[in-house]
């Protein structure tokens, strides 16, 4: 049974109440029920409807018919000093067979040792990206379930389910918290009941139920308290945009308008310019916001107000229900943007250190910084989203340092450039760097699998501004292409009993695997300790023959970064940086240990390298 599902007094007939709970002493005291008749053919809005609460606390402001006559949705208030209690809510016509009863329990909201959450995220934090069919398999009992439409478990194949589920996840934070991770972010674990492709899990069909095949709802509490208890925190991954086809309410739509609908079907033009555009034609921007994201995946109506409540609701209960310190947002360029405020708005007034970060794949830093708070004038929308993913530094950023030949414009310029143009941004520094995630290719691919190149990445990725994210399996060389996507989705080897290897542990890696995670594992855990690299200011000076250096730097402490492109060694004068060099003396290079001395006339720094250096006197 869902945690949305109520029965009522006929045995052949049921209705589903979303949410089926709330919580006592929210800031927002209204709430709007969705009532949703499935067991027969019986309507829920029949002639002359009169509903009653049975607690005082509870008032019913107005009953709300719409086009199909099994759905309703009641608008209630919440007395501000209400009590945990259960609800009983009597509705019914003329005809005595017609009245119903359908409970809603009150709760009290988290509180005491233990329970924090909402914390949200900064640039003190890692990141740790992954897709839970695909990294560990802790219960084999959910691998295959019944009533599911995708009964597919095949591991050889790149698009049926692996098993893989939070019990799994569980089991391995150990393995996190010793590579340095602070905050886990998933691909989405809510209910997806489709005919296939089920592995990602973009495609919801129920907003307030945990997959069966991942653990259900319990399992999902279970993982946020082990990360609690950690002292690290979790990201659910929102879809807002779309839905899955075999959504219940998409199946059985409470009105026509509860998707973009078109004379025939019209797929996104996945082009952002339109929306910003000042020059732009009305039906592209159109056609780009309410096109569908696949035939699988209806766009919803998010300026139907129903829908809007519905999601704005559910995005409050997960946080409340699963204790979620961040909210990552698919697709978020899709989106109604005006909702996206307004969603983003009833967060933060129930949660003010909640974090949101949006996923913005598109091309030029004017472009992602339009989507969140940013310093542009004579816009036609001003974002209230903290940030974004910040594809700009990968695409324009460390994958051409370190794939292009040095130029004016190319290779590490273009870095050094991009992030030149953070003045476009209110806080660069939350915004959120990667090397790769599940949807493009995989960072070692991309640098033609040189492990040299990777750890440069990884270097660069944990010491530069914002909040790094890395993706499952960088750091023991998990490579993949991007077409097709499933390349980019390989199973962790050792989640599995049935794996040879098992690569959570240093015995069951291989020497230059150990290589990576060893890397990694030390700059990561520096960083935790790390003033300068985690809230500190960021300098860089304008790269020179192949080599670019930075700083990070606070009263505290200073970390300079050097980061050789070349295949070949260069030389660089120490004297160049005295502006954030002076006073320091020496320089320990906090993966190797040796120290540098910075009052020399040269350093000769090796081809394919990043030195990350902590000064001293």
């Amino acid at each position: 049974m869902s945690s949305c599902f109520v029965s009522f007094l006929h045995a052949q007939q049921s209705v589903e109440i979303y949410p089926s709970h709330w919580w006592v002493g929210m800031k927002n005291t209204k709430l709007q029920l969705m009532l949703h008749e499935t067991g027969s053919t019986k309507m829920l809005a029949v002639d002359k409807l009169v509903a009653t609460s049975s607690s005082p606390d509870v008032r019913i402001i107005k009953i709300n018919k719409v086009e199909n006559r099994k759905y309703l949705f009641l608008d209630l208030a919440i007395a501000p000093n209400a009590k945990p209690q259960t609800v009983t809510i009597s509705l019914g016509g003329i005809v005595p067979s017609e009245w119903r009863k359908v409970s809603l329990e009150l709760k009290p909201r988290r509180a005491g040792k233990g329970t924090q959450f909402a914390q949200g995220l900064s640039s003190s934090d890692f990141v740790y990206l992954l897709m839970p069919d695909r990294f560990a398999n802790g219960d084999v009992t959910n691998d295959k379930l019944p009533g599911y439409k995708d009964q597919s478990l095949n591991r050889d194949s790149m698009y049926h389910r692996h098993g893989g589920d939070l019990q799994g996840v569980i089991n391995h934070l150990d393995y996190l918290q010793d590579l340095g991770i602070t905050s886990l972010w998933m691909t989405p674990v809510i209910d997806n009941d489709m005919p296939n492709r089920t592995e990602h899990g973009y495609a919801i069909t129920n907003h307030y139920k945990v997959d069966a095949r991942h653990g259900g709802n319990e399992t999902y509490k279970k993982l946020s308290g082990e990360l609690h208890k950690r002292g690290m925190k979790l990201v659910q991954d929102a879809v807002y945009n779309h839905c899955g086809l075999y959504n219940f309410f998409i199946q059985d739509m409470p009105m026509k308008d509860w998707v973009h609908q078109f004379p025939k079907y019209t797929n996104t033009t996945y082009k952002d310019a339109p929306l910003m555009d000042n020059y732009a034609s009305k039906k592209d921007e159109r056609v780009m916001s309410d096109g569908w994201f696949t035939q699988q995946m209806p766009d919803l109506n998010q300026g139907n107000p129903y829908v809007a409540n519905f999601l704005i609701q559910n995005a409050i209960w997960c946080v409340e229900e699963f204790g979620v310190d961040a909210w990552r947002i698919d697709t978020y360029i899709y989106n109604d943007l005006e909702f996206m405020n307004r969603c983003n708005k009833a967060l933060f007034d129930e949660y003010p250190k909640m974090m949101m970060f949006g996923e913005t794949m598109v091309h030029g830093v004017l472009n992602q910084a339009y989507f969140t708070e940013n310093n542009l004038n004579n816009v036609r929308f001003k974002s209230n989203l903290p940030a974004v993913t910040d594809f700009q530094t990968i695409f324009y950023g460390i994958a051409p340092a370190l794939t292009q030949p040095f130029g004016w414009t190319e290779g590490v310029n273009k870095l050094y450039q991009t992030l030149a143009n953070d003045f476009v941004y209110q806080h660069p520094e939350k915004q959120v760097v990667f090397l790769d995630n599940h949807d493009i290719t995989r960072f070692l691919t991309v640098v033609g699998e040189d492990v040299d190149k990777l750890k440069m990445g990884l270097g660069w990725l944990l010491t530069t501004r914002g909040i790094p994210q890395m993706y499952y399996g960088t750091e023991i060389l998990m490579k993949g292409a991007s077409n097709p996507d499933g390349w980019l989705r390989g199973d962790f080897y050792g989640g599995w009993k049935e794996d040879a290897q098992n690569k959570f542990t240093a015995q069951g890696r291989t020497d230059k695997e150990n290589e990576v995670f060893g890397w990694t594992k030390t700059i990561a855990n520096f960083r935790k300790a790390s003033s300068a690299i985690k809230t500190g200011k960021l300098m860089q000076f304008v790269p020179e023959d192949w080599v670019y250096t930075y700083f990070r730097y606070d009263s505290k402490q200073t970390v300079m970064v050097v980061m050789n492109t070349s295949n070949d060694e260069k030389t660089i004068n120490p004297e160049r940086f005295l502006e954030r060099t002076a006073g320091f003396t020496k320089a320990r290079n906090i993966n190797a240990g040796w120290t540098a001395d910075l009052t020399v006339p040269e350093w000769k720094v090796p081809g394919k390298s990043i030195w990350i250096l902590e000064l001293g006197r």
